[in-house]
């Protein structure tokens, strides 16, 4: 068996991140070898302008628009990747969808066993009721993703993600129209997190803990993790906080190593913010996300993207993609 499996090639998954901005869509490709832990490198990146109006707010109002902005980009994809060979994943603002962590208690019959997937599962017609009750909506009206959170500080919950069908819809349309199948639909700040933690892992050690910051159309999000874990996370603007000093304040606690900030900086310095400013106030060093790490090898890569933080969406979608 093992001279067999000598034998056989090395297989290379391939998956695709659709970062749809207000005035650009953005496209990032990564691929990994078969096999845990193996490094993830970026085949291809790519933006392309997007009709003024195209969308207003969270909504697709111009669907041809869009679908066109995809074609464009996917036909300047390398002829030696094709999208045959890979997932493509697609992501929603944080706005278009509604989080709930539930504790499972709340969910699960008196007495219920809720070890093993068949427990887990007993648990969607809950799952789905609790949606539809938060959201105020119909659930066939609902798409709906859920999962039993093993995060510190929400041990024992279930996080329940919720937006409607016709925001869904229009998405998987668009793709179609484009020629794109996509396979998986998240939400912003959830790939840009993953995209910036992966980021963090070839830069600050395990048990080191960092702040990870990201600046999107709706605001900002950060979140402070401690031996790889998310303790504590704040938003921006947000009732609770009357200025962005003091929710990042809040966030970052005693303190952090680094901060990891990626996302549409040009949008920070628009409350009057800098990079440097945001260090001053975190009371460490800031790095900013780019493709550069990933990128060794890789061929067909504009260079002008690679050092681009407006990318992380599109690398955590595509992250996504590959950990499936």
């Amino acid at each position: 068996m093992a001279l067999r499996n000598s034998w056989m090639p090395v297989m290379r998954r391939f998956a695709a991140g659709i970062d749809i901005g207000q005035q650009e869509i953005r496209l990032v490709v990564l691929s990994q070898r078969a096999g845990n832990g193996r490094p993830v490198r970026l085949e291809f990146i790519a933006v392309e302008p997007l009709f003024a109006g195209a969308l207003a707010g969270a909504e697709i109002v111009n669907r041809a628009s869009v679908a066109t902005a995809l074609r464009a980009l996917f036909a300047q994809l390398p002829r030696d990747i094709s999208t045959h060979l890979f997932r493509c994943a697609m992501a929603l603002p944080a706005s278009a969808t509604m989080t709930i962590s539930v504790p499972m208690a709340n969910l699960a019959a008196p007495r219920r066993s809720l070890a093993g997937d068949p427990a887990l599962a007993a648990l969607e017609p809950a799952v789905m009721a609790e949606a539809e009750r938060v959201a105020g909506i119909e659930r066939h009206a609902l798409a709906v993703d859920w999962f039993a959170d093993d995060s510190p500080q929400r041990s024992g919950c279930v996080t329940i993600a919720a937006t409607t069908r016709a925001r869904l819809e229009a998405r998987m349309e668009c793709a179609a129209a484009a020629g794109i199948t996509l396979t998986t639909i998240d939400g912003e700040p959830h790939a840009a997190l993953r995209a910036l933690r992966h980021v963090a892992t070839l830069e600050v050690g395990e048990s080191d803990a960092y702040v990870a910051i990201w600046v999107g159309d709706e605001g900002i999000y950060g979140w402070r993790i401690v031996d790889e874990s998310v303790v504590a996370e704040t938003r921006f603007p947000a009732l609770e906080h009357a200025d962005l000093v003091e929710a990042l304040r809040e966030l970052v606690g005693e303190g952090a190593r680094c901060a990891v900030l990626g996302g549409q900086l040009a949008l920070l310095q628009s409350i009057g913010f800098t990079v440097a400013d945001l260090g001053d106030v975190l009371g460490c060093m800031v790095l900013q996300f780019e493709c550069v790490p990933l990128a060794e090898g890789g061929s067909h890569l504009r260079e002008d993207l690679l050092k681009e933080p407006a990318f992380v969406v599109a690398s955590g979608l595509a992250l996504r993609g590959l950990m499936e």
